[in-house]
């Protein structure tokens, strides 16, 4: 190797030197040699590697082996053991099932037996007593039917009341919720007109010559002029309210001017019919204004300034209007109703009373006809047609009107009635009651808001009696006409009395 890298570096610089004959062979030998030892080596290399390799994987191989095998054996001793338990426990319940079929043919045989025996016993009673099974089987059905009615009574009227008592609870608390939000005047206007005069001179010249400014007076009014001894004082009388209130504003106008004659009387009628309209208009605005509703027509606007003039048993029918209203809204608020439509068939209820006298309707069925050839929401149309129960409700509005018109028209100082309507709705509550049945007596309390009725004992019980007092509930709503409630209190007494000597 060394002479090689001499003789090439000689030729690298360009020298040429004879190298020996007899050292060639022994340099080429020692080439081959080394590279066979070198070859040699590689292939030993090479071959430990692949014989380490084939022994770890084949170390691998047999620990893969022997955890598949181990995991095999686990598996198969779990599976013996699970069908172990579940072929003790099918032996279990295969025991259960023979002793409850065991148990359910004892059962079998021993009712078999008590039938056996019962109805061994039945045929011996029946032998001692004398009776036929039919008869036996009549009286064992009538004792039933009476220890079953009498128990199906006292149920039914728990259940009755108890009903009864909660929904007259919640309709109190409803109620009470809705009126501590409202406060409203009591209002009583009289229904007498009176106009005051400057002088009793002045008497005279109202009648006229032979009497004509008087005539000329009612004729273009259409009220009557009562003219009397009272000092100062002159009298309307009218049944329609717009002409009396027309007649006032009229007079007063003439007794102010002083000149009375026919000319004059027509023309300050003329001018007080329309102030009266302007009035009715205003007032009819201001009550949709102040309750927060949208503007309506017109017509309906005049017709609620009417009602204005028109009284209710001494209640100023737009007041009862308004205030119906507001109840209306309220009580639709604490039942989830939408308050407007409430607002708006509280408002219109009494509409029809301000109507001309037309086909003979009521004047609930006239102000609904009115309201719906205007277009009026249904549900404010019927309510105000059945806020006197004339057609069926078809919504909560209807009720929540009859609610709301029955407490305003029944709260104390709101109406005022006359002594003879007082005593007929006396009379017509106690013959209602006295035409029923087992009634002895019935009495009227607390101007007919309170209704005792005394029953025979004998007649009546206590079941009956309850069933009694529905019974003349209905009554009472169906044939008198009242404001408010009226309570019907069944008193029932009966009395054993024995003297010991």
């Amino acid at each position: 190797m060394e002479a090689c890298d001499r003789v090439r570096a000689s030729k690298g610089k360009g020298l040429r030197t004879k190298v020996p004959s007899d050292t060639m062979p022994v340099a080429a030998d020692q080439s081959i040699l080394a590279a066979v030892a070198f070859s040699s080596g590689a292939i030993v290399a090479y071959a430990v590697a692949k014989w380490r390799e084939s022994t770890l994987g084949a170390m691998r191989d047999a620990k893969l082996r022997s955890e598949v095998e181990l995991a095999r054996r686990e598996a198969t001793v779990e599976a013996a053991e699970m069908h172990a338990r579940a072929e003790g426990e099918k032996r279990e319940a295969e025991d259960l099932r023979r002793r409850a079929e065991t148990e359910k043919r004892e059962a079998e045989e021993l009712a078999e037996d008590l039938a056996r025996r019962s109805d061994q016993l039945g045929r011996e009673l029946l032998l001692l007593g004398g009776l036929t099974p039919e008869e036996a089987r009549r009286l064992t059905v009538e004792r039933m039917r009476g220890e079953l009615s009498e128990e199906a009574a006292r149920l039914r009227a728990e259940l009755l009341d108890r009903t009864e008592d909660e929904v007259e609870e919640a309709a109190r608390r409803t109620l009470l919720a809705a009126m501590q939000r409202l406060t409203t005047q009591t209002t009583q206007d009289a229904t007498a007109v009176s106009v005051l005069l400057p002088n009793e001179e002045m008497k005279g010249r109202l009648i006229g010559r032979e009497g004509r400014n008087i005539r000329a007076f009612e004729q273009a009014t259409g009220a009557t002029l009562l003219i009397d001894e009272t000092p100062g004082v002159a009298l309307l009388s009218c049944f329609d309210p717009v002409r009396r209130e027309t007649a006032r504003i009229a007079l007063e106008r003439v007794v102010k001017d002083g000149r009375i004659t026919p000319a004059l009387i027509e023309d300050a009628t003329r001018t007080s019919e329309e102030e009266v309209l302007r009035l009715a208009r205003r007032l009819g605005r201001d009550a949709v204004r102040d309750l927060g509703l949208p503007s309506m027509d017109p017509q309906v606007e005049e017709l609620l300034g009417r009602l204005h003039f028109r009284l209710s048993a001494n209640q100023n029918t737009l007041a009862h209007s308004v205030e119906v209203a507001q109840l209306c809204a309220v009580l639709a608020a604490e039942v989830g109703l939408d308050p407007t439509p409430a607002k708006r068939a509280g408002l219109l209820h009494d509409m029809g009373k301000a109507l001309e006298a037309g086909a003979g309707a009521s004047h609930a069925l006239a102000g609904a006809s009115l309201l719906r050839r205007l277009g009026e929401d249904p549900r404010v149309v019927n309510a105000v047609a059945a806020h006197h129960r004339e057609v069926p409700a078809e919504s909560l509005y209807a009720p929540l009107v009859m609610i709301a018109d029955a407490v305003s028209g029944s709260r104390p100082g709101a109406r005022a009635s006359t002594l003879e309507s007082y005593a007929q709705r006396i009379r017509s509550l106690e013959e209602v009651a006295a035409s029923f049945d087992g009634v002895r007596e019935a009495y009227a309390f607390q101007s007919g808001r309170e209704l005792r009725v005394i029953v025979e004992p004998g007649k009546v019980g206590d079941a009956e009696a309850a069933e009694l007092g529905r019974r003349i509930r209905n009554r009472i709503e169906e044939a008198v006409a009242y404001q408010g409630s009226v309570r019907i209190i069944i008193i029932r007494e009966q009395r054993f009395t024995e003297e010991a000597r």
